[in-house]
């Protein structure tokens, strides 16, 4: 029997096929290599907190584009589909309602839209859970796709008050910026997903913040029709009220800080 090495005058010499399965199994290891890693780096690439964050911008884009192509607010003119009714029309209304704050339509109008469309009580109803499930969606999509890049940005005093405020004592913060009236609803929406606010206790303070500025709209718009009744009278001084009362905090704020 021969090996598979022949020694001829000392030397070792290798078979052809020992050669041969080397070769192959060099090749099977070393061959795909280079697409693995290739690969790896693209994901890493689309995966960064610099390419979620633009995919965060171009959806919220999008979405504003589509809101201004179809134009919600003719619902204040021409009304509900007649197609839906009722408590299924009120749930529909609630997630459109929801998907518009994502696009940044005004709160207001959607409101008034939700009181002139069901009334008060189906009316408040369904623009608070539409308030909810807007906010709840800002706040997702901004902890997934935007925090990791803009957290190393909070470098200045306000930011790392804000980020530490919310971070720190998220529900009453919340419950106070959605009290507020001049605290922009989708600013304070992802300001507490970049923060290292929880969804619940964000969510809470939305629903209970958002009550008494969403009834006051809510009201109003189910009682246009009788501008000179009682309610609609006082929804608009629920309204006014608190926009003055928030125009004077501002403005005394403001003459303290240039006073330092």
């Amino acid at each position: 029997m021969l090996d598979a090495t022949t020694r001829s005058g000392g030397t070792a010499t290798a078979s052809p096929r020992a050669t041969a399965t080397e070769l192959a199994v060099a090749t099977v290891t070393t061959g795909p290599a280079a697409p693995a890693g290739f690969a790896a780096r693209v994901t890493r690439v689309l995966l960064s907190p610099w390419s979620r964050l633009s995919l965060l911008v171009a959806l919220l884009a999008s979405a504003a584009g589509t809101v201004l192509l179809f134009e919600p607010q003719k619902l204040l003119v021409h009304g509900w589909p007649p197609q839906l009714g009722g408590a299924a029309a009120a749930v529909a209304y609630a997630v459109a309602y929801g998907l518009c704050t994502v696009a940044f339509v005004p709160r207001p109008l959607l409101n008034l839209a939700a009181g002139a469309l069901f009334g008060s009580q189906f009316g408040l109803a369904s623009a608070l859970a539409g308030t909810v499930l807007g906010a709840g969606i800002a706040f997702c999509l901004g902890r997934m796709l935007g925090q990791e890049a803009l957290r190393p940005l909070l470098r200045g005093k306000w930011l790392k008050a804000a980020d530490g405020q919310l971070s720190r004592h998220g529900f009453r913060s919340m419950l106070a910026a959605r009290l507020f009236p001049g605290v922009p609803f989708a600013a304070a929406n992802y300001c507490a997903a970049v923060s290292r606010m929880g969804l619940l206790p964000f969510l809470c303070a939305t629903a209970l913040g958002s009550i008494p500025n969403t009834a006051a709209y809510v009201v109003a718009g189910a009682r246009a029709s009788t501008p000179t009744s009682p309610a609609f009278l006082i929804a608009l001084a629920c309204i006014a009220l608190p926009g003055l009362a928030g125009v004077v905090v501002a403005w005394r704020k403001r003459h303290r800080l240039r006073g330092r």
